[in-house]
């Protein structure tokens, strides 16, 4: 009886390990997100006859359905005299089919943000857009009319034409629990991954030292934080977003954005390269004065494999508008991080396994309690903040964040930090977990008592599931400035998009 029992637990024992064996080898699920980047531009009508001032942004829109669509997207001045006003925001709205080619889209930005001295009160507007689209295959381009309104006791109103320029830029991903699962490429081929070729990119965190050689700071050094993300449209060409902000050096508030495209040169069997790059942008705020806004960026790169896909950068480049009325020459080194992505087919390297890695792209609203700002005031503020966490383990993420004020008399104000932050395993049915991270960069603007920019916020919360891709939000911390009286409690509350994406190792 007892060897019988012995038997048929063994049995069972053997029949689980099997199965628990087999379901490690299952391939996670290909999915297909559709998505689509946006550059738009209008000319604001702005208060007591002040010179119009030309809006761009930059948009990244998630498609919902065949119809409709949200996401995230930034502005900034690139004409006028309010050079360094930005704002981010979320975008929602419709698309709607009227022919083959021609389309309906409307849709509505809530953001925050300002700068620059610009009436924009607590800096909270509304943008709505009523356009129509043509679409050419692979990019589209749609006009008509919008509105805009900074409604935070800001004087900015205007009704104006817009125009915009979309372009599909979806990506491949399967669900957030399936971070960490590792696969063969034997295996890959074998299923949808196998059949997409990969998508090259980078992530470049750096520190820059801009030394201006024209314009009303001449002679002096704005210390700049920011990041780089670059995508690849084959091995050598690339287009890339770059944003960067004053940490020291001058009056916290200036910041910069630039889109552009660069080449790539490779040695030494790819440990070594040469990356040329020019950008067009936007870029002002802490009293540098780059009228309209709009600034150019080529730069040269020069960077050494340390080890796996991380590699050491140093930059050379320049900083000027167009006229310029402005001009810096610009020096950095960083850090940066390459992956091919979402796919498993390439005809450039020889690929042995894939790993899946998390992500969490976070919007939420945040509170500081009684800010203190210059003049030995305080006040309540509230921003809108986007973040992104990279996990590099099961536990241990990377966070990048930026903010802006959009509530509380500070539309100037504007974050942009990194750091590290780790979570717990989920508890209660498997719908909650801890998290606490310790983030740091720049800050200004608003007459928020940063100093010359550099702050520190470290932070914990709770994460609520609230199905396989979202999750609600809650955190608490404090904010302290480095060279500035900030030093205040924060509150934040917001709603997390996660997925995890195909990261392919030689």
């Amino acid at each position: 009886m007892l060897k019988n029992l012995i038997k048929k637990a063994l049995t069972f024992s053997l029949g689980l390990s099997a199965y628990l064996l087999q379901g490690q080898d299952q391939i996670p699920l290909f999915k297909t997100q559709n998505a689509f980047g946006q550059i738009d531009f209008l000319s604001v009508n702005m208060p007591k006859k002040e010179v119009n001032m030309g809006f761009s942004g930059v948009h990244y829109n998630l498609k919902i359905n065949d119809w409709s669509y949200a996401g995230l997207g930034m502005y900034s001045s690139i004409s006028g005299i309010r050079g360094g006003f930005f704002t981010l925001g979320v975008n929602a709205g419709i698309q709607k089919k009227l022919t083959n080619k021609l389309f309906l889209d409307s849709g509505i930005h809530f953001g925050g943000g300002g700068g620059a001295s610009a009436p924009d009160g607590g800096g909270a507007f509304i943008l709505p857009h009523i356009n129509l689209g043509y679409n050419f295959d692979y990019f589209s381009i749609n006009a008509g009319y919008s509105y805009i309104n900074f409604f935070d006791e800001g004087l900015i109103k205007s009704n104006q034409f817009n125009i915009a320029l979309q372009i599909p830029l979806s990506f491949n991903y399967t669900t957030f629990n399936n971070k960490e699962i590792s696969c063969s490429i034997e295996k890959l081929k074998a299923t949808d991954w196998g059949n997409i070729p990969v998508n090259k990119n980078s992530l470049f965190v750096h520190l820059n030292n801009m030394n201006v050689t024209k314009g009303n700071y001449n002679g002096k050094t704005i210390h700049l934080a920011g990041f780089e993300f670059n995508s690849y449209l084959n091995d050598n060409f690339f287009y890339f977003i770059k944003s960067d902000g004053a940490y020291k050096g001058i009056k916290a508030g200036y910041m910069d954005l630039f889109i552009g495209a660069g080449y790539q040169l490779y040695f030494n069997k790819k440990r070594t390269n040469i990356l040329t790059k020019f950008g067009i942008g936007a870029g002002g705020g802490g009293g540098v004065d780059t009228q309209g806004g709009f600034l150019l960026y080529p730069d040269i790169s020069l960077e050494q494999k340390l080890f796996d896909n991380i590699y050491f950068s140093l930059n050379k480049g320049y900083v000027l508008s167009p006229n310029t009325h402005f001009s810096a020459s610009s020096f950095g080194y960083g850090l940066k991080y390459y992956v091919d992505k979402d796919g498993a087919s390439s005809n450039q390297s020889t690929y042995s396994l894939g790993k899946f890695k998390g992500i969490e792209a976070i919007i939420k609203q945040d509170f500081y309690t009684d800010a203190q700002r210059d003049k030995n005031k305080r006040q309540d503020l509230h921003q809108i903040s986007f973040q992104v966490n990279f996990f590099l383990n099961e536990h241990i993420f990377v966070a990048g964040q930026a903010a802006f004020a959009n509530f509380g008399d500070a539309g100037a104000y504007a974050e942009g930090i990194v750091g590290l932050g780790i979570k717990s395993n989920r508890f209660f049915r498997n719908s909650t977990y801890i998290f606490t991270q310790m983030l740091g960069g720049a800050a200004g603007g608003g007459g928020i008592s940063t100093g010359q920019g550099l702050i520190l916020k470290p932070s914990i919360g709770l994460d609520f599931k609230l199905n396989r891709m979202l999750s609600f939000r809650l955190g608490t911390g404090f904010i302290k400035a480095k060279r500035g009286a900030l030093d205040t409690s924060i509150f934040n509350l917001g709603i997390n998009y996660k997925f995890s994406f195909l990261s392919m190792k030689n």
